[in-house]
């Protein structure tokens, strides 16, 4: 962990000697600074964690110092320390964003202890900055095609207002990602984004899960549980793949969307939430309607912003954008350096029809983060079902998977499509060293060399 630096102004240089002298043996760095304008040059370069602050100073007071180091570095914890402090100061001092507030004559204990949960606050925020850009980055839409960019700017448009949402597409394509982006750009985003997988839950449980329950409400209800739409007050609820509700429940929904209040399973008080409500489904509603399977006024009601996630077919335009982006994701995951995609790689996936979608594709380049071993990702260590040729017969080489040899006429003939496959990955880790290979597979080098020449493998 790097040595965090504190800044200490104060125009007293007892004061700020003693300070120094203190913290310097507790280990940290110390800057200081005699003035409110000397501290906020030596921000930048200093780069401190913590400020301890006077308050009264000349030219600039300690307030008004404070006031501009949190417009230039919002996140830096700032103690203040006064000789004649009141109430109304420290209440004052904390509402513009002060940690704490000490009195002189100040205590050795009180400033250490002040300073070390102070710094520790620090970290905190730092972490959950961190973690907040990394979720953000896990769920971030990828892609440059005009459908990607279609749909970035409808959920721009649809992001800052209240309107329910429904959205549509293919297993895999992204419909979460499209619920957390629209969240994140509405006014509802420091709110709860609570996700409800409507397919996931048995029928018997859903209501529970939506609406809670009361102690004793059914066997096995030892206590309260809040629901969904309750742990989604002030935000957002995301009622995923929603035509697999029951049509009995589709009615409990329709009734809290429409009074925006609701009651536990074996309750009788009615609770009120304040919710946005976004759905998705990948069937199509209309066809639900038409056999009796969902109810038509629940679809007009939750209709209010259509939107349509295109499969990973028709954009194949963002297949190497996206195999990037997860190579770069899972090398980071993994501690890799990041991987990289041949050309003969990039053809594969672009001829391959997705099925599974942006979800398969993501599967398929952790798998070849973890397998392959060098810095590039070339057709040969490409698996099935992507590396299988138009013609229906699986490309000599690739992963050491069986099922990639079952398209051999002979034993004989998959053996030596392994044994190729093999010994060109193992010579390409090697460098071409053909002594090295030899000892690393345990075979001898003469026997090696002739394997070389009857598979008809190229060496440097």
């Amino acid at each position: 962990m790097p040595i965090e630096t504190i800044l200490i102004i104060d125009d007293e240089e007892s004061i700020r000697k003693s300070l120094k002298d203190i913290l310097m043996d507790e280990g940290y760095e110390v800057a200081t600074a005699a003035s409110g304008r000397e501290a906020l040059d030596l921000l930048s370069e200093a780069q401190p964690a913590l400020a301890l602050l006077d308050i009264a100073m000349p030219d600039m007071d300690g307030i008004e110092t404070l006031k501009r180091i949190k417009e230039t570095r919002p996140e830096m914890q700032v103690i203040m320390i006064t000789g004649h402090g009141t109430i109304d100061t420290a209440v004052q001092t904390t509402k513009m964003g002060a940690y704490d507030f000490l009195q002189k004559p100040l205590s050795l204990e009180r400033v250490t202890l002040a300073v070390k949960n102070g710094l520790e606050e620090h970290r905190l925020r730092q972490e959950n900055e961190a973690l907040k850009r990394n979720i953000e980055r896990r769920y971030e839409i990828v892609g440059e095609s005009a459908a990607i960019v279609a749909l970035k700017r409808q959920i721009s448009l649809a992001g800052p207002t209240n309107g329910w949402v429904l959205i549509h597409g293919e297993s895999g394509s992204g419909k979460e990602l499209v619920a957390r982006a629209i969240h994140r750009q509405s006014r509802r985003a420091s709110g709860p984004f609570v996700e409800v997988n409507c397919a996931a839950i048995p029928q018997e449980l859903i209501e529970s899960e939506l609406f809670g329950h009361e102690k004793g409400a059914f066997t096995g209800a030892t206590g309260m549980k809040r629901g969904k739409f309750e742990l989604a007050n002030s935000g957002t609820i995301f009622l995923d793949e929603i035509a697999d509700m029951s049509l009995a429940t589709q009615a409990k929904v329709l009734r809290v969307l429409e009074g925006q209040e609701f009651q536990r399973v074996g309750g009788t008080r009615n609770l009120k939430t304040d919710v946005r409500v976004i759905a998705a489904s990948n069937k199509d509603l209309n066809e639900e309607i038409g056999r009796g399977a969902f109810r038509e006024d629940l679809f007009y009601r939750l209709n209010v912003v259509p939107l349509e996630v295109p499969p990973l077919r028709e954009r194949k335009d963002d297949i190497p954008v996206l195999a990037e982006h997860f190579l770069r994701e899972f090398a980071a995951e993994y501690g890799q350096r990041p991987k990289s995609l041949s050309p003969e790689a990039i053809d594969l996936f672009l001829r391959h029809p997705w099925k599974g979608n942006v979800r398969e594709l993501r599967n398929l380049t952790e798998r070849l983060v973890i397998m392959v071993p060098g810095p590039v990702i070339d057709a040969s260590d490409v698996p099935p079902p992507v590396a299988r040729q138009q013609t229906g017969r699986p490309q000599t080489g690739g992963c050491a998977d069986q099922a990639m040899y079952t398209g051999y006429a002979t034993l004989k003939e998959a053996r030596a499509a392994f044994e190729k496959e093999y010994i060109t990955r193992k010579l390409k880790e090697n460098n071409g060293n053909v002594s090295k290979t030899a000892d690393e597979i345990d075979v001898e080098r003469s026997n090696l060399h002739r394997k070389i020449k009857a598979l008809n493998i190229e060496t440097d």
